[in-house]
């Protein structure tokens, strides 16, 4: 696989040496079992994936080129280029100014922007009514495009399908930056739906099998289907896609649930005239990250920290299926524990809670350790440091970090 420029800061010369070793050892990604790190009176059991994925890295690396291949240039971004703050911020320390909110409201106005300068499309990709814009301004929307490649290759096969009369249904938040741009791409061949989890697709399943009206449809999925949908004609054929950062175990059983509706409808033998089979678009920088952390599951520990940006949808997939059996917190970085206290983001009310004294009183501890395909391995590094330093001196952790040996 490819190898990215990163700038240096965001690596980790210890989480460095591990996914070398493991990387060595575990060359076609069998082996989802943790790595334990012991350093002092912690033991880190950090999940077999963690941090930047393939997309992350491409669009980073492309980021930091059109900086240095563009001096006196202004620079934008259509919106954040990942979920994570701190290369966030760090790209607009270099001069970068975003155009949008992650939401997709405009901060700076699309009239403003001249031939002369440079837009990157960020890792989400986006929609084509926002590219034609970009291309009516004369703006160059190619170059600095780093739509990740599998974002893209779910366009593709929605394209396809949509050509085959297929509607397409998208497993993800239909407000988030890639859904929308998959939802826009989809609709240009065709009809698209967007579905957020089981119960959604309990109630599309109703609506399939006529136990819900096209009003009640219309009414439930209201701004989240294209213009014209009709649920009578639309829904007789389907392929199920998803937002790339979504459990991708969630999608599957969503479309595992609606091929039994319809095999419940038309038979076993028909299902293939009704149904496509598309789990060849699932990402597997996702199913790696989250078969990972089904591995720290297998494991005992004091409790579990995922580090990511409180924005970044697949690290909070990751809270989710740690918090079934770990007291997990979910932080940004280090700063975010001071001592024994920690300040973390409690996603289902979407808000910070302070948990006081939140490590163990024990001699030995052992903590979960992971981040999301957004995070860098520098901030990872330094949560462990964090921890560290809640027993030891500057010197002594120091001198744990170096003396270890992956």
């Amino acid at each position: 696989m490819k190898q990215f420029e990163v700038p240096a800061f965001y690596r980790s010369g210890i989480l460095g040496q591990i996914k070398a070793k493991r990387k060595a050892a575990d060359p076609r990604k069998k082996d989802f079992s943790p790595t334990e790190i012991v350093l002092g009176s912690f033991t880190f059991v950090l999940a077999r994936h963690f941090g930047f994925c393939y997309g992350v890295e491409n669009a980073i690396e492309r980021s930091y080129k059109a900086i240095a291949e563009n001096p006196g240039k202004r620079i934008f971004l259509l919106s954040q280029m990942i979920h994570n703050p701190a290369v966030n911020e760090d790209l607009q320390a270099n001069g970068i100014q975003f155009l949008q909110d992650t939401h997709g409201a405009q901060l700076i106005a699309f009239e403003s922007l001249t031939p002369n300068d440079v837009v990157l499309i960020p890792a989400f990709g986006t929609t084509l009514e926002i590219e034609q814009q970009l291309k009516e301004i004369g703006i160059d929307v190619q170059t600095y495009n780093t739509t990740c490649p599998f974002v893209e290759k779910v366009w593709n096969r929605s394209e396809k399908l949509g050509q085959t009369a297929h509607t397409i249904v998208i497993h993800g938040k239909h407000d988030h930056e890639e859904t929308r741009a998959t939802f826009s791409h989809a609709a240009a061949s065709g009809h698209a739906l967007v579905i957020k989890d089981k119960q959604e697709a309990n109630f599309l399943a109703q609506v399939i099998t006529k136990h819900k009206t096209s009003a009640e449809f219309h009414a439930f999925f209201k701004d989240k289907y294209t213009p014209g949908f009709d649920p009578d004609i639309h829904l007789n054929k389907i392929g199920v896609v998803n937002q790339t950062t979504m459990l991708a175990s969630e999608t599957q059983e969503i479309t595992d649930f609606l091929r039994e509706t319809y095999m419940a409808l038309y038979g076993i033998d028909a299902i293939k005239a009704h149904m496509a089979d598309t789990r060849d678009t699932l990402c597997y920088a996702t199913n790696d990250n989250q078969s990972a952390t089904l591995g720290l599951l297998e494991q005992e520990a004091d409790l579990a920290i995922v580090v990511g940006g409180y924005n970044s949808s697949n690290t909070s997939h990751l809270v989710e299926l740690l918090e079934q059996k770990f007291t997990t917190y979910y932080i940004k970085d280090a700063a975010e524990i001071q001592h024994e206290n920690i300040q973390h983001f409690d996603y289902h009310h979407k808000q910070m809670k302070l948990t006081e004294a939140f490590l163990p009183a024990k001699k030995q501890l052992r903590i979960v350790l992971t981040s999301g395909a957004s995070c860098p391995d520098s901030i990872l590094e330094a949560v462990m440091e964090q921890l560290l330093a809640s027993r030891y001196d500057a010197a002594e952790i120091s001198s744990l970090l170096l003396n270890y040996q992956a």
